[in-house]
């Protein structure tokens, strides 16, 4: 349980949650940016209305992928330009995920809490909600905020194709909190929502343990 492991633990802990859970948030926000725009007018929209927040957001990515020791400082100056640029923007919130992924892997775990809370609480639409509540509730979790992490989860509904990920997520934290039971009808529920020939790995693992 999260309350049980040392500060390390959960840094690693969460580092691995989302290495496995955050590589969408890149090319997911190029996909994002391109499919509300509309794949004809794609062209068009970048060189009349937001050159240089595409220019802004591909140089933010290039900073935080760019090295193995990313420049937390800079990841920074480089999203608060592009949300002075283009605030509440696809490029906007997007920058903002990434520059939380950069601040987690610095262990500066409260940035990111801030950073995640300010997205989810006005997001550009509900997957970029869902995104943000996912590592919010994550980065609590680690910190052993259990009953914070689970109050980040509710209240919204959750896209189709994230209730897999919210359920787990939501059974961990339960599981934390002591409440075995209702953590197994959590994962119960992940994984019914996942197609029959899907992998389940881990998540198998959670619910026989609670089985036995």
């Amino acid at each position: 349980m999260a309350d049980h492991l040392t500060d390390e633990e959960q840094i690693a802990q969460i580092k691995d949650w989302w290495s496995r859970n955050g590589k969408p948030l890149i090319t997911g926000g190029i996909i994002a940016i391109i499919g509300v725009i509309g794949w004809n007018s794609w062209k068009n929209y970048q060189t009349t209305q937001s050159i240089v927040a595409s220019q802004q957001y591909q140089a933010l990515i290039q900073q935080a992928l760019g090295s193995e020791k990313v420049d937390l400082a800079a990841v920074a100056s480089l999203a608060d330009k592009l949300k002075k640029e283009a605030s509440g923007t696809y490029y906007d919130q997007y920058g903002q995920l990434i520059l939380a992924k950069v601040a987690v892997d610095n262990n500066k775990l409260d940035d990111a809490v801030a950073i995640l809370q300010n997205v989810a609480n006005k997001p550009v639409d509900p997957v970029v909600g869902q995104i943000a509540r996912l590592h919010l509730a994550q980065v609590l979790l680690a910190q052993s905020k259990g009953q914070e992490a689970l109050a980040a989860l509710e209240g919204t509904k959750t896209p189709q194709a994230y209730i897999a990920t919210h359920e787990e997520l939501r059974g961990d934290i339960l599981l934390s909190l002591n409440r075995p039971d209702d953590a197994r009808v959590a994962y119960q529920k992940a994984r019914d929502s996942l197609a029959d020939t899907a992998p389940l790995g881990v998540l198998e693992v959670k619910l026989d343990d609670l089985a036995k």
